[in-house]
């Protein structure tokens, strides 16, 4: 008889990505076994009472980022070793520490190495995660890889789009350094001038930002503007928006691009992919692995070739939406699937 899937803990605020996911996640597992108990706790407080009411020695599964927990890494890993001493504790690490974080990669190494040897078992959204895993906390047992599930099978039919009189480059999620606004912005307007000179209309040049920025980076914001505009491109920044709003931003005219060259794992892939767009995505070892999952549903580009592939996209907009039937598997009910079988193991 297959064991009952731990109590699920989604911790964090509403509208961070680790815990979207992981309530995303939570939903498809009880749909698969309505007995699976979801328990939501905005912080670590909430947190230590929930695991108080499940009892000692409760198996318990949690979506984790050093950033939910405190105001380091060192926070993160003394909640979860602290955590890990009172139920028998499984995390899915989200964020894996790599060399891009600069002066924090040492701290966050050494606090994903505390919390790996704490839990009873880890699992990572990426064979690229694993691998960075291997690399740089080797001492750890491997992390188990199950990908991130979109939440729908079959991308939706998308009406006709003729070529826009503007050229506009549309990138989704926070802003904040090295998330790919600036190398757009310039891109944007090589790629205009470039069109141009070959006797093109293009009537505008814009990068949008369909977010907000992440706390602390509103000054960046103010910068990028001032850049833009020097280049002839405007920098729109939408704030933060509700579900329905942020998915018509996803569809609108635009070409859309992912170009944070040091991801994890990406949930705004998917979150281009689920709206039918194609995106531009900077090659990366994660990008190749997403391209071999889904095949077709994004265009893989090196950075110096972005002002020609955005030229490119400009003049067929049918380019930048996936083929009709595309498959966007794996999907959340697969992701859960994986889940079941990895507890159960």
């Amino acid at each position: 008889m297959t064991s009952a899937p731990p109590l699920l803990l989604v911790l964090g605020p509403a509208g961070h990505g680790v815990t979207r996911y992981g309530e995303d996640v939570a939903s498809a597992v009880r749909l698969v076994d309505p007995s699976t108990r979801v328990v939501h706790v905005a912080d670590v407080p909430a947190g230590e009472r929930a695991l108080a009411e499940a009892g000692p020695g409760a198996r318990v599964h949690l979506h984790a980022t050093d950033r939910l927990f405190g105001s380091g890494p060192e926070d993160a890993a003394e909640v979860v070793e602290r955590w890990a001493r009172t139920v028998r504790l499984t995390l899915t690490l989200h964020d894996v520490p790599q060399p891009s974080d600069g002066t924090m990669f040492a701290r966050r190494r050494a606090a994903y190495t505390r919390m790996v040897a704490a839990v009873e078992r880890v699992t990572v959204n990426s064979v690229h995660e694993q691998l960075l895993m291997d690399e740089f906390l080797p001492d750890a047992a491997r992390a188990h890889a199950i990908a991130l599930g979109a939440r729908t099978g079959i991308r939706p039919v998308d009406p006709g789009v003729g070529r826009p009189s503007d050229l506009r480059v549309l990138i989704a999620g926070f802003v904040y350094p090295g998330k790919g606004h600036r190398p757009a912005v310039a891109a944007a307007a090589r790629a205009a001038h470039a069109l141009r000179a070959e006797g093109e209309v293009v009537a505008g040049v814009a990068v949008r930002a369909i977010g907000a920025p992440s706390r602390g980076h509103e000054a960046d914001v103010v910068r990028l503007r001032e850049e833009a505009a020097e280049l002839g491109v405007a920098f729109e920044v939408t704030g933060f928006l509700d579900d329905a709003e942020f998915a018509a931003e996803l569809v609108a005219p635009g070409i859309p691009l992912a170009a944070h060259e040091h991801v994890s794992a990406s949930r705004s892939m998917l979150d281009w992919v689920e709206a039918g767009r194609r995106p531009l995505v900077v090659d990366s070892r994660y990008a190749a692995e997403m391209d071999d999952l889904r095949p077709g549903t994004l265009a893989r580009y090196d950075g110096a070739e972005l002002a020609a592939r955005l030229a490119a996209a400009w003049r067929d907009p049918s380019s930048t939406r996936l083929a009709p039937g595309a498959s966007l598997a794996p999907t959340l009910d697969d992701v859960a699937a994986s889940y079941l079988a990895w507890w159960a193991a």
